[in-house]
Order: C-alpha cells, then sequence, then structure tokens
C-alpha cells in the first residue's frame, strides 16, 4: 500500500509499505518532517524531473554497517598511512552536497536536485546533518560524504569521489569517530557492492528500530556534528 500524505505531521506504519520500501507520496521537506522520518527509519527518494512531490520509503531490511565492523583493506590501510589526504568534519557541508548533486545530475533517475538540497543544508544549519570532508595537500576537497544524525546513528545520503578512495576513506573516518563516541550504526539505506566490501550488512526493520530507540550510554555525545575533527 503507498499512503498520501497531507500537511499533519505524521507517518504511516512502515510494516504496511510496498515491497520495495515505497511507502508514502506527498508531505515536504520540512525539517520538522525529515528529522520525523528519519527518527522512523524513513527517508525521501524520488526522480525529481520527472516527480512533482516528494516519495518516501522504508525498507524493512535494512543495509547497516556497524561502525565496529568496518572494514579496512590492505589497500586502504596502505593509502591511510601514507597521510596523503586530511579529512574534516563539517568544514564544507555545502560542497560536498552540491559534489554529490553535480555529479549525478544528468543521470537518468537523478533525485539530488535543487530541492532536497537545500533541504539537507538547512537540516545541517539545524545541527542535523553531517558532512565528512577528504581533502589533497592542496587543500582541494576531492571526497566526502553527507547524512543526517539522530538518535547516535548517522544515516548516509551521498557520497562522491574525484580521486580513486575518497569516499571510502570518510566512510572510515566516520566509522572510527562514531566507535570513538558511542555512535551506534551507520544506515546505507539500500546495498551496494561498496558498501558491502565495507562490512555493511542487511538487519530487520524491527532490530534496526530497536538499535535507534535505544539510549546511547557509552558517551554523552554521539553526533560527529557537534564537534570538528581532523584526521591524517
Amino acid at each position: 500500500m503507498i499512503f498520501r500524505l497531507d500537511e499533519r505531521l505524521i507517518f504511516p506504519d512502515p510494516h504496511l509499505g510496498q515491497r520495495d520500501g515505497l511507502l508514502a507520496v506527498g508531505g515536504d521537506l520540512s525539517p520538522e518532517r525529515l528529522t520525523l522520518a528519519y527518527s522512523l527509519g524513513i527517508f525521501p527518494w524520488y526522480p525529481f524531473e520527472w516527480c512533482d512531490e516528494p516519495e518516501w520509503f522504508c525498507p524493512l531490511r535494512r543495509f547497516v554497517i556497524f561502525p565496529d565492523e568496518i572494514h579496512i583493506s590492505h589497500s586502504m590501510r596502505t593509502l591511510i598511512n601514507k597521510g596523503i589526504y586530511s579529512v574534516t568534519f563539517n568544514k564544507a557541508f555545502d560542497q560536498v552536497i552540491e559534489n554529490c548533486s553535480n555529479l549525478r545530475i544528468d543521470m537518468h533517475g537523478a533525485w539530488l536536485g535543487p530541492d532536497m538540497v537545500e533541504a539537507y543544508k538547512e537540516l545541517h544549519r539545524l545541527g542535523y546533518a553531517t558532512s565528512v570532508e577528504v581533502w589533497d595537500k592542496e587543500n582541494n576537497l576531492v571526497g566526502g560524504l553527507y547524512g543526517v544524525t539522530l538518535k547516535g546513528c548517522f544515516f548516509g545520503e551521498s557520497m562522491f569521489s574525484l580521486v580513486p578512495n575518497a569516499s571510502k576513506l570518510a566512510l572510515i573516518t566516520l566509522a572510527q569517530s562514531m566507535q570513538k563516541s558511542g555512535g551506534k550504526l551507520i544506515d546505507c539505506q539500500f546495498k551496494t557492492p561498496h558498501l558491502r566490501s565495507m562490512g555493511g550488512r542487511h538487519i530487520p526493520y524491527d532490530d534496526y528500530m530497536q538499535i535507534l530507540n535505544t539510549p546511547t550510554s557509552t558517551a554523552p555525545d554521539t553526533n560527529p556534528n557537534t564537534h570538528t575533527q581532523e584526521s591524517r
């Protein structure tokens, strides 16, 4: 079943959605609706060129990476040890999301259009979205990722690389930061070979929600958006 949303800030039970995860259509991309959606494991995803309103998804098999399960290959360890790149948090959110959008804007079914970009920029300004940036030695932005941060979890949205392995480095650094701060999981939304190779695996939606709603006790600050970190 696909539900139609109105101006009320409510979502239907995700168990009632389509098998592909499509749950609802309509509503808006306000910060209030977006933060409510992510707290329920729901996210907007729609081709902006031919969809006039948001479509909301909530797969019941969630593809996630637990921070302490991040896989760092031998080649990535070698790259990290060389110190070629530096990694920061929240230094250039707008640049990261614009790169993610621009690199895919001409693809069939592109979803990161102007409305979505502005919505996540506003979430960042409000402290609910985080970027991870990868810089070369000339201080050029060469890769990164961004996502929503709630309940000690990171809900990944998009990543980009202008040089080999830059997005992998961003993801590894994010996971290592979450290990230190007590972060619970990285939501990858959908399975990809790239994310599977880095430790991603499926868990049931009900287990996923139990993790989201479990208080974090290992550290008072589980949100990378509340600090700036630099790593080499």
